[in-house]
């Protein structure tokens, strides 16, 4: 590993990434966008979707050292474009690797174990799991064009805005409830396994209703082109005239607005067989590797293992690995933890996941105020969402700091943060719990 000289106490303000996956927001009307256009100077255009910013590490979008380490008198120096300025964080990092820390640096190597995100959502994501890390490694050797890397991907999504997903299985009852409501679904799977569920009782034990709901959901997503689009249009259809004399479910009225997003798409259908989960704006939701999910609309802070893995099995037009994705699953059942985070002190609040890689914290501050994030044992990334302030490291002079500036804080480096205007910004770094039981 390299060893350049380095500055212990240093700020690196990053250059990110952004994907224009088609599920964005288009335009000013997302803040990845907003946040890409004050981070690098880039033109917002109009119709194009801004769904993700990346900050960190990760080869598919990856973040640039911009402001290089201070020189001995503490003053900031900007390289010119024939400097360091384009020096990518990885590479960065492999020539600094002190920066992570000594704990970091032995379990994970000289690269960030977290990906930072935020997502600009407009129309929902694909059905989707991430691997463990053990299938990460086979499905990465068998497909790599197909499964970038070979990491596992535990992520939490952190509500910006009022923020939909779909999350988990629903419980035995509701299911059964579903097959009763929607006979469609029976159509589709055959009564045979639509009474496997029907006359199952909890007592069984659990493994035995996670085979009959692997079974069933198998059957589902399996179904042809010919009968997908065939029942999906007589739910539609049914729902429609239903909505005359009744008012919809929360379920129902999301599975109108899925099938005019993915017409014909066997996603739609699968959502009366997940948890519909609405977070608020400060709200947080984790997701362990080989659980299904899609997020379906709103703006959240995104972290995660450094990973790009996904498998899908509907509501995309991309990759679809069917059997993958069922025979990966853990079929877990009920409702998910929702995280409200934990006060650190007036101002910030801590959100852990029972993940090693990754902690957010969330950090308002109104004008004139002050908070100090103490040194840790790890990197940190700060993002600026909202607002203006000072940012100190240690005894050093502060940087201004505003929207859409993201800042990556070397292990062991205090920072304190004066807003001038209400500042909003996010931390992620390695969990806590690491360090403490390291």
């Amino acid at each position: 590993m390299g060893s350049t000289p380095y500055e212990k106490k240093n700020l690196l303000r990053l250059r990110c990434s952004v994907q224009n996956y088609d599920w964005g927001l288009k335009g000013h009307d997302s803040r990845v966008a907003r946040l890409s256009a004050h981070n690098s100077g880039s033109e917002i255009r109009p119709d194009t979707p801004y769904a993700e910013f990346w900050m960190g590490t990760h080869q598919s979008g990856p973040s640039f050292v911009v402001h290089t380490p201070r020189g001995s008198n503490g003053v900031s120096v900007v390289k010119s474009d024939n400097d360091d300025v384009g020096v990518s964080l990885k590479s960065w990092i492999s020539d600094n690797p002190n920066v992570l820390g000594d704990k970091v640096l032995d379990k994970w190597g000289c690269d960030l174990p977290f990906l930072f995100k935020v997502l600009s959502v407009a129309k929902a994501l694909s059905i989707q799991a991430h691997p463990n890390k053990e299938l990460a490694r086979v499905l990465h050797k068998a497909r790599p064009d197909v499964y970038k890397d070979g990491n596992h991907k535990p992520e939490m999504a952190l509500a910006i805005t009022e923020f939909e997903a779909l999350c988990g299985f629903i419980s035995l009852e509701e299911l059964k409830g579903v097959l009763c409501d929607v006979p469609e679904i029976v159509e589709l799977v055959g009564s045979a396994y639509a009474n496997q569920i029907l006359h199952i009782d909890e007592q069984v034990g659990e493994e035995k209703v996670k085979s009959v709901l692997r079974s069933i959901f198998t059957e589902l997503m399996s179904a042809s082109k010919e009968m997908i689009t065939e029942v999906l249009s007589n739910i539609i259809s049914r729902l429609k005239m239903e909505s005359q004399v009744r008012q919809l479910t929360d379920k129902e009225l999301l599975v109108l607005r899925l099938e005019k997003q993915y017409p014909a798409d066997i996603g739609v259908i699968s959502a009366f067989f997940f948890n519909y989960v609405k977070l608020n704006p400060g709200e947080a939701l984790y997701l362990g590797a080989d659980e299904p999910h899609a997020y379906v609309s709103g703006e959240c802070i995104e972290c995660m293992a450094t990973s790009d893995n996904v498998v899908r099995a509907g509501l995309t037009p991309k990759h679809r690995d069917v059997q993958t994705l069922c025979s990966m699953l853990t079929y877990k059942q009920g409702f998910p933890e929702i995280l409200q985070g934990v006060p650190l002190n007036s101002y910030v609040t801590r959100y852990l996941p029972p993940f090693d890689e990754f902690e957010v914290d969330r950090c308002i501050l109104p004008p004139g105020a002050s908070t100090v994030f103490p040194a840790v044992s790890g990197p940190s990334i700060f993002l600026v969402i909202a607002g203006e302030g000072i940012m100190h490291e240690g005894s050093f002079e502060g940087d201004v700091v505003t929207e859409g500036d993201v800042l990556l804080a070397p292990a062991n480096t205090e920072i304190s943060i004066t807003s001038e205007s209400e500042l909003q910004l996010y931390r992620a770094g390695v969990n806590d719990r690491f360090f403490q039981a390291s």
